[in-house]
C-alpha cells in the first residue's frame, strides 16, 4: 500500500515575513537611542556602577550575537554607537565580564490571557515547576516519555496541572497508592485502548515540537555556553533568549496547513 502525499502548507503573510526576515539583518535594530546608558544612584555606600544593566545586556547581547570575544565585544558596540551617530562611552572588557555575573537580564515576552501551557524539551521539570510562582494557574504540560516518572507525575498533580506525558512503550500500570499514579494508570489504560498514534493526536501532544523548534533557535548562537561559572552562564542563556523574543517581535510566519487534493 503506498503512503500518503505528505502534508502541505502555505505561509499566509509571505510580505509581511519576508520584511521582517530582512530586517533581522540590520545591525541598528539592537540600538535602542532611548537607553539609559549610566546607571542611577542607589544610595549604597562604595563607588556606584558608571553603565546600566540595560547598557550590560546590550554589549553582551552583541559578543552573544556575534560570537565575539569580550575585548572586540567592546570595539564592535563602538562601531555600532559610531553608526547609529552616538557619542556613548563603552564599558571595557573587564567590566563586562564583572558584571555578567550579578547582570538581572530582561526577556521581552507577550503573554496570552488565562492559565500557562508548558511545553518542555530538557529542563528538570519538578525544579522548573519550582520557578512558577505558587499562585500561577499551569492548565497543561506537555513533554515527551522521558517525563513519564513518579516524581514528575507527582509535581504536576501538586499544581493542577493536566500532564500531556506519553507513556513509555514498555509502561506498566503502576501501584494505585496516590492520585498521580491513578492519573497516570488512567492515562496508560486509554493508550492501550486507543493506541499510541491517536492519543497523540487528541491530546495535542505534537504542539511539543515548537518548544524543540526554540531549543534548535537556541543552539544556532552556539552549542556551547562561553560563559565558566553558573551566574554567568545563567545571564547568557537570558540573553540568548532575550534575543530570539527580539528576532519574533519583528515578525513571524502565520502557516496554515492545505488541503489535499
Amino acid at each position: 500500500m503506498s503512503e500518503p502525499p505528505p502534508a502541505r502548507y502555505r505561509t499566509t503573510n509571505w510580505p509581511s515575513y519576508n520584511a521582517s526576515l530582512r530586517k533581522r539583518g540590520s545591525l541598528l535594530i539592537w540600538v535602542d537611542k532611548d537607553m539609559t546608558l549610566h546607571a542611577p544612584r542607589d544610595g549604597r555606600p562604595g563607588r556606584p556602577a558608571a553603565f546600566s544593566d540595560a547598557a550590560m545586556q546590550f554589549c553582551l547581547s552583541t559578543k552573544i550575537l556575534f560570537k565575539l570575544p569580550l575585548r572586540q565585544t567592546a570595539e564592535m558596540v563602538a562601531s555600532l554607537l559610531k553608526l547609529a551617530g552616538l557619542d556613548w562611552s563603552v564599558p571595557d572588557f573587564s567590566t563586562l565580564c564583572r558584571r555578567q555575573k550579578a547582570l538581572a537580564a530582561q526577556v521581552p515576552h507577550r503573554r496570552a490571557d488565562g492559565p500557562l501551557n508548558l511545553r518542555v524539551d530538557s529542563p528538570v521539570l519538578p525544579d522548573l515547576l519550582g520557578q512558577i510562582p505558587g499562585d500561577e494557574q499551569i492548565a497543561t504540560v506537555t513533554a515527551d516519555g522521558a517525563y513519564d516518572t513518579r516524581r514528575c507525575h507527582k509535581a504536576l498533580i501538586a499544581r493542577d496541572a493536566v500532564p500531556i506525558i506519553p507513556i513509555r512503550k514498555n509502561g506498566r500500570l503502576w501501584k494505585d497508592d496516590c492520585p498521580a499514579a491513578r492519573a497516570r494508570n488512567e492515562t496508560l489504560r486509554a493508550t492501550r485502548y486507543y493506541g499510541r498514534a491517536f492519543r497523540k493526536r487528541w491530546t495535542g501532544y505534537h504542539a511539543r515540537s515548537r518548544i524543540e523548534a526554540k531549543m534548535r533557535c537556541l543552539k544556532a548562537f552556539g552549542e556551547r555556553i562561553a560563559a565558566s561559572d553558573p551566574d554567568r552562564q545563567t545571564a547568557e542563556i537570558h540573553i540568548r533568549i532575550a534575543l530570539m523574543n527580539r528576532f519574533s517581535a519583528l515578525g513571524t510566519a502565520e502557516i496554515i496547513r492545505v488541503a489535499r487534493q
